[in-house]
């Protein structure tokens, strides 16, 4: 063994050393570069990694050929090596595991030798006790303290000292002469046993009843005393047997225990012997002749074992993994030994004996082992042997392999290389394709969007109008199918990155709310949007994809739900974590429009975020200390629910509920899949609860950033201060509204009926600028609000409170009270938008109609007010997106001169020009929108320091110091023209095409804002 592993210690020497050398040479190659030419001059090319790895293969390997018969050699030299020390190292390891095998055998034979002589031992000295206590309290007494029933009770009780005994009996001595008063003082006679001679403990089925008497002799042993076992011996005289008689002769004239050879119990078929010990009227010296010992014998005391049973009880407590199989014999005659227990040995195995000492002399008894099932092949011996020699062949193998891989590899290497060019070149050439289909698609959709919404704006007649809005619809889904198509293909390439700006949050929600105003109010169905207060009012983050995120659920809801409402919320984690008010919104009394909902606390169950050991109050302190922000995002509807068969397959791309779903509502199913790629880029985890027939709540988390505070953004508004009363007996619904209320600076009461503020109103202890009642609450309680109405409106209350009265869209003329009507000046229709609460309670409270646009978005004169008499210069190479584009900027007022080309652009935009602003198109051919604003910026910088060091005359320039045209992103592309890139080269801002009124006044107000407001 030892001698094999030196031998595979020096051959790995010899191999590895110089493969090792030779793997590396080529690396050290490279490395040295730093070097230069004057080290490689100094070190000669001898020295060189190239000369030191030349020098290595001719020293190691020569000639080809050489090397291969110089290896054929060796390698055949090695094999036949190894087989033989395999051999050797099988042979050495089988040998000890069967030495190891026979020792087990020989101590697991002797602990169980042992374990039976001292268990036999111990039942010996227990039944010379019994023989004692006979002498003693039955011969000695008189009359004797014994009787049948006090043997049988003791010998009983005192069995378990006798672990190896089944039953013990006492024959008392009776001469001839005393035999005739003997047997009428025991009440029966003598017999003897059956014609077969057959000891009464082996004959387990005779009875006294059909026994003979005992002929006339000297002397009789007649058994007087017997466990119950063996009740049926007393009265037989244990000298009428031949093998007993020789028993008791033998034991009496020896003084020692004595052994019958093994017979068979008749009744429980198995082998056992008795054990005699002779009972003596006086203490007899150690030194007695046999005549002495027969002269003070009295009786004598048999104890049965069932030896079969007994060894077979042994072994069941020394049972072990290792079943080995145990024969105990009599061999007193060793010609013809007794098997007392177990089967036939047969077969040449490994086998072990072990004597037995009993305590008769003169009886013999071994314990024979073997092992039961054959020994297992010696797998160890095996593997280990044919380990070495693979192992050794490995090496072999290793070595010449890697001598003719070196030069594969190096091979390989270049051509994974020119793969990995050849892949990366795809790859862009895959982003780039991506952005040309973006941009080719969606700018022939950005002049069919633009010219129908210029035709919207001509006198059309309704059932034109109902055509051109179908067609608005139409083409606005199909912009909305390509862009998840496009971030679909951006989230598999990974592509996908989020911006980081700042943005309201708020805004935001109003925004999606207005953008499913129309269908809301087409359904019926209540949209409501609540903000906890302890979200900050400006975050940081990707709002156009938080936007994204949302429209994608509200839209999925809406399009489920037929009647009740959709509910979106947004907390705090930690708030969600402390707090029970978010989490008990379950029953339908307590819902948003009184139908129940799925437990939102369902939907979030699984994220890890709620499973962290972190206390709630660390949890709470780290949220407030740092500026990251965990929001949960929740939208709730009552549709008609996700079949749970279908629940495991919603994020899945492109899988539909069912194929129903597709031809009733439409849609790719990709939007959850997009919505949770999303969540996952924010550091959020998204998930769903849905009951079907009752509805559904999607729940996300996600990781923004608090923004810095700034004092310009605090805006104080003119309903700052005033108090509103908001009567709703619907809680969740009132929360909703006193949430838009308070972000125009007005403090709300809530009140459930108008029972509760009818004494506050009495005792003027409640004063409010306005009262806010919801239709449904109107309805239920109509014949209290006439005296509600009229404590508003006595006489001497200077200033009355303005009534609002807040209608579902599912409320219809029909359905309402005529007597509304008297009370109430204005009805503001749901859902709440923070834009369309101002417009509508400014109008109220007397302060003039403000400009209003439909859905609650961007008044239209205020881009008026921006964009009128500005001359604005629109670059496109596409002539539909000019015209477009010019009619969107003129309809504001602006003056639109239009160019086709980038370089037509920087002719005209060369200072001194007369335009305000510029929206210049991004991809455009022979000079796009990036390097035709990077020569403007040069020109102007060029421009600005030659008017900064008086090299140009101010007068020349139009009497502007510093020329900087603001320039516009415009483009189709929503892949490469993110915001940072605009940026970096020096545009001011981004719009898409076609134009958004929102987008279009947050980016143009940045610079025309003073203009705005000397106009307004």
């Amino acid at each position: 063994m030892h001698l094999g592993l030196v031998l595979v210690l020096c051959w790995w020497l010899f191999s590895e050393i110089p493969m090792t050398w030779f793997i590396y040479a080529d690396i050290m190659e490279r490395k040295a570069g730093f070097l230069g030419d004057k080290s490689k001059l100094w070190l000669g090319d001898k020295f060189s990694p190239r000369g030191w790895k030349s020098h290595l293969y001719n020293h190691y390997f020569g000639s080809k050929k050489v090397r291969e018969t110089w290896w054929r050699k060796l390698l055949i030299l090695w094999v036949v090596s190894w087989f033989l020390v395999s051999l050797w190292i099988f042979w050495l390891m089988n040998s000890q595991a069967v030495e190891k095998r026979r020792e087990m055998l020989a101590s697991m034979c002797d602990e169980r030798a042992r374990m039976l002589q001292d268990q036999f031992n111990v039942s010996m000295n227990h039944l010379q006790a019994l023989a004692i206590l006979v002498s003693t309290f039955h011969h000695s007494k008189e009359p004797s303290a014994i009787d049948q029933m006090t043997f049988a009770r003791y010998a009983e009780r005192t069995a378990f000292e006798r672990p190896l005994t089944s039953g013990v009996a006492y024959a008392v001595k009776v001469l001839h002469s005393e035999r005739e008063e003997f047997e009428r003082q025991q009440g029966w006679t003598i017999k003897r046993m059956d014609s077969t001679e057959q000891s009464p403990a082996r004959n387990d089925d005779s009875f006294p009843e059909t026994q003979d008497i005992s002929p006339v002799q000297e002397e009789y042993a007649p058994v007087i005393f017997a466990q119950d076992a063996y009740k049926h011996v007393i009265s037989v005289d244990m000298l009428s047997g031949k093998e007993d008689r020789e028993n008791v002769l033998r034991a009496r004239e020896s003084g020692k225990g004595v052994l019958t050879a093994p017979f068979q119990l008749l009744k429980s078929k198995r082998l056992g012997v008795i054990l005699t010990y002779a009972v003596y009227k006086r203490e007899i010296p150690s030194n007695a002749t046999p005549a002495e010992y027969i002269e003070a014998a009295i009786g004598y005391l048999g104890g049965i074992f069932d030896i079969e049973a007994l060894v077979h009880k042994l072994l069941h407590q020394l049972a072990c993994k290792q079943t080995i199989i145990v024969n105990v014999y009599d061999t007193t005659n060793p010609d013809e030994p007794i098997r007392m227990y177990g089967p036939n040995m047969t077969g040449n195995g490994i086998y072990h004996n072990s004597t037995l000492h009993f305590g008769d002399p003169l009886r013999k008894h071994e314990m024979h082992c073997r092992f039961k099932n054959k020994p297992p092949l010696p797998w160890l011996a095996i593997t280990t042997s044919i380990g070495a020699l693979v192992i050794a062949l490995l090496i072999g193998y290793i070595f010449h392999a890697t001598v003719n891989r070196i030069a594969k590899v190096e091979d390989d290497y270049r051509e994974m290389m020119e793969l990995k060019k050849r892949a990366e070149a795809a790859d862009v050439a895959k982003s780039q394709f991506l952005a040309t289909v973006s941009h080719e698609i969606r700018t022939p959709m950005n002049g069919v969007l633009g010219m129908l919404q210029m035709l919207m704006d001509t006198d059309l007649d309704i059932t034109q109008q109902d055509y051109v809005r179908t067609a608005q619809e139409s083409g606005k889904a199909l912009v909305s199918l390509i862009n998840e198509v496009l971030d679909q293909a951006k989230i598999e390439s990974g592509k996908l990155e989020l911006e980081a700006v700042r943005f309201d949050l708020r805004a935001v929600l109003d925004d999606v709310l207005s953008l499913f105003y129309g269908k809301s109010q087409e359904k019926g169905i209540e949209l409501a949007v609540y903000v906890s207060d302890q979200v900050p009012e400006i975050l940081v983050g990707d709002s156009g994809r938080i936007r994204q995120i949302i429209t994608n659920l509200m839209g999925n809801s809406i399009k489920f739900t037929e009647k009740g409402h959709i509910y979106v919320t947004v907390h705090l984690v930690e708030e969600v974590m402390n707090s029970l008010e978010v989490e008990t919104e379950a029953q339908p009394a307590n819902t948003l429009s009184g139908f129940p909902v799925a437990d939102r606390r369902r939907s979030w169950e699984s994220f890890k975020i709620f499973k962290q050991d972190l206390p709630m109050t660390e949890l709470s302190f780290a949220s407030t200390s740092s500026d990251l922000i965990n929001l949960i995002i929740s939208v709730e509807d009552t549709g008609v629910g996700i079949p749970r068969e279908a629940q495991s397959r919603v994020f899945t791309p492109f899988m539909q509920v069912g194929p129903s779903i597709s031809r009733i509502h439409g849609g790719t199913g990709i939007g959850l899949s997009i919505s949770k790629c999303l969540v996952s880029l924010m550091k959020g985890e998204i998930g769903f609860v849905s009951e079907p027939q009752i509805g559904s709540t999607f729940t996300f988390t996600a990781t923004l950033t608090r923004a810095c505070s700034n004092s310009n953004e605090d805006k104080l508004s003119e309903f700052q201060g005033m108090t509103a009363l908001m009567v709703d007996h619907r809680p969740a619904r009132a929360k909703v509204a006193r949430y838009h209320l308070r972000r125009l600076g007005i403090h709300a009461e809530l009140a459930s009926d108008v029972n509760q503020v009818l004494p506050k109103m009495t005792n003027g202890t409640l004063m409010v600028n306005m009262v806010l009642v919801d239709k449904e609450t109107w309805l239920q309680d109509a014949n209290l609000w006439p005296l509600f109405i009229s404590k508003l409106t006595k006489d001497d209350q200077t200033n009355i409170p303005k009534l609002f009265l807040l209608a579902n869209p599912s409320s219809s003329p029909k359905n309402s009270p005529t007597s509304s009507a008297e009370y109430f000046s204005t009805t503001i229709m749901k859902p709440l938008r923070a834009s369309m609460l101002q417009v509508s309670l400014h109008r109220a409270m007397g302060g003039g109609d403000r400009d209003n646009c439909p859905n609650g978005g961007l008044p239209r004169l205020s881009l008026r007010n921006l964009l009128h008499g500005k001359n604005i210069l629109v670059v496109d190479d596409n002539i539909v997106n000019l015209r477009v584009a010019a009619g969107a900027l003129k309809k504001y007022g602006a003056d639109v001169t239009c160019a086709e080309s980038g370089k037509k652009a920087i002719t005209m935009l060369k200072p001194p020009h007369k335009f305000d602003a510029c929206f210049m198109d991004i991809q455009m051919p022979e000079m796009d929108g990036f390097e035709a604003t990077k020569r403007i910026r040069e020109m102007e910088n060029d421009i600005n320091d030659r008017i900064k060091h008086g090299e140009v005359p101010l007068e020349t320039y139009g009497n502007i110091l510093h020329w900087h045209t603001p320039i516009l992103a415009m483009t189709a592309d929503v892949i490469q023209a993110t915001q940072e890139e605009c940026l970096r080269f020096g545009m001011d801002g981004y719009v898409s095409k076609p134009f958004e009124g929102e987008q279009l006044y947050r980016e143009v107000a940045r610079f025309f804002k003073t203009t705005m407001k000397k106009t307004q």
